[in-house]
């Protein structure tokens, strides 16, 4: 496999509250995907460097795009629910041959309108199943 740009990601998929997947590839201008694992510090005071051990894996995302009502594929469509809904969302993202597809509790939905006149939005997510999240 070859190196590759972000440009046309080919799966964008979440699940809105009923748990139907749908693509909101188009209404996304940006995202963030962290999969970080906690550590702990095990530093002994006989030691000149710092020790630590791997404890848990974790996975948080954060998507943005432009708001957009039109049908029920939208990204409105997925998000508007979080603040009266407590689903997990499995979250499929993949690319370049690979994926990544972790069930996510979305925390919000945040619309955003600055005083130039975008009309925007923003959701954020955390890992919802203790499932370790894993790229195909």
């Amino acid at each position: 496999m070859a190196k590759t740009t972000g440009l046309a990601i080919t799966t964008v998929s979440i699940d809105d509250s009923g748990g139907t997947p749908r693509d909101i590839r188009n209404d996304i201008t940006n995202f963030e995907v962290s999969t970080p694992r906690a550590v702990q510090d095990a530093t002994g005071v006989d030691q000149s460097g710092i020790s630590r051990l791997l404890l848990l894996a974790d996975c948080s995302v954060t998507f943005n795009g432009v708001f957009n009502p039109a049908a029920t594929t939208t990204a409105h469509a997925v998000f508007r629910t979080v603040p009266s809904t407590s689903v997990a969302r499995t979250t499929s993202l993949g690319h370049g041959g690979v994926s990544l597809a972790p069930e996510i509790f979305y925390t919000d939905y945040q619309l955003t309108r600055p005083q130039s006149g975008e009309f925007t939005w923003q959701a954020p997510g955390v890992l919802a199943d203790g499932v370790v999240p894993t790229w195909s």
